[in-house]
């Protein structure tokens, strides 16, 4: 029987949808699906509460990172805020359960923890019957993203999948399928004909530049650090949806200048991920992975306190990174790396060698495929979890 299959976002940022619109386009190719929806479920809340969870979140990346390294910290505790947040998110839902009832999915998934809760307490209750299944989008999995009731998690990194066996979580339910980026990451081109393409010279050192898909980053200083550098290069910046910054961005570098390339909002990401040699920014879970599936290595810039910053420690344990502690030593950093050509080849290996391009299509044929029974987690099982993940357990 052909499935129906829903898959929940939440737009506190641009990975979790970017995660969802990669496994709808997976999925939609399948012979086995009937439907396939991708819903955005803040769409499906008040205006107050989508505001609380995409704006505000977006607001605190721009002013007060600290504090959303102090929420993270904070919450990173089995079940710690889990009855709070579902009497909240419950509340908020009424239409979005609308929406399920009538779509009646076979197959649910979630890339963000917030309609996880929902679907879990829907099954518990008997309302619907389906398989719910949760895409973590970061490296780590923060204590958020467990659920009382689901029935199989996809998680990026063999350490991730070790650290929920630890929990208590059951291997089988368990898969390290990678972060789920577009299907178009995985399709190989010639680097240099492409660059051509985009008007890049095919010769040159190539650097590809992100200010982040709203363009919150301080570009404007690091363009200027960009400029002293010693090695003959050219960047490509990319200033998101931010348009005044990229027009601030263009009059700093001048017109017509060979060595930096401005842009805007792009559809081609993977196309610039391809045809460069490193990629500076912060290390969002989507981003990473993407540059990760085109083998890309990273030079990180102010990561995010909490799941950037725990993405760029695997990235520099793994060898595929360095980082930029502070924007004044940008030049310096990559200058030395291009000192190095060595070690600028075995970040490249070690790039590819992390990235796990067919992310979307390992969870996409798993869940073909699955037939687990549903998973609830009883209250003396989530203490003993809470317990472990303190260190209390013995």
């Amino acid at each position: 029987m052909k499935k129906r299959v829903l898959i929940l976002s939440a737009s506190a940022g641009t990975g979790h949808v970017r995660a969802a619109e990669a496994l709808a386009k997976s999925f939609a190719g399948e012979p086995g699906v009937e439907a396939v929806e991708h819903l955005d479920a803040l769409n499906y809340t008040n205006k107050l509460f989508h505001d609380f969870y995409s704006k505000l979140y977006i607001q605190l990346v721009k002013t007060a990172p600290e504090v959303l390294g102090w929420a993270y910290k904070a919450s990173d505790e089995p079940w710690k805020t889990d009855a709070m947040r579902l009497r909240l998110d419950r509340l908020q839902a009424r239409k979005l359960v609308q929406f399920i009832r009538r779509f009646q999915p076979d197959i649910v998934i979630c890339t963000h923890f917030m309609p996880t809760g929902i679907i879990a307490h829907l099954i518990e209750k008997g309302v619907i019957q389906t398989h719910l299944s949760v895409v973590v989008t970061d490296m780590d999995m923060h204590a958020m993203w467990l659920s009382r009731t689901f029935h199989r998690y996809f998680v990026a990194l063999e350490e991730t999948k070790a650290h929920l066996l630890a929990l208590g979580l059951p291997e089988e339910r368990i898969t390290v399928s990678g972060i789920p980026v577009d299907p178009v990451f995985a399709e190989p081109v010639d680097r240099f004909a492409l660059r051509e393409n985009l008007g890049l010279a095919r010769d040159r050192f190539t650097l590809l530049f992100s200010a982040g898909a709203y363009g919150v980053s301080p570009a404007e200083f690091v363009v200027t650090r960009l400029q002293q550098m010693r090695h003959s290069i050219q960047t490509v910046v990319i200033c998101g949806k931010n348009e005044d910054l990229r027009v601030r961005v263009q009059s700093l570098v001048g017109a017509d200048n060979p060595d930096f390339k401005v842009l805007g909002y792009t559809g081609r990401m993977h196309d610039l991920m391809k045809a460069s040699d490193l990629f500076l920014g912060k290390p969002g879970g989507l981003s990473t992975s993407e540059a990760l599936a085109c083998g890309l290595p990273m030079a990180i810039l102010s990561p995010i306190p909490g799941q950037e910053e725990r993405n760029s420690d695997h990235l520099l344990e793994e060898g595929a990174a360095i980082k930029c502690n502070e924007m004044t030593t940008i030049a310096y950093k990559i200058d030395a790396l291009l000192d190095d050509p060595a070690r600028l080849a075995s970040m490249r290996r070690r790039a590819s060698e992390m990235g796990r391009p067919h992310a979307a299509a390992t969870i996409v044929r798993t869940l073909l495929e699955d037939d687990l029974p549903p998973l609830q987690i009883d209250a003396l099982a989530r203490e003993k979890i809470a317990e472990t993940a303190a260190g209390e357990l013995v």
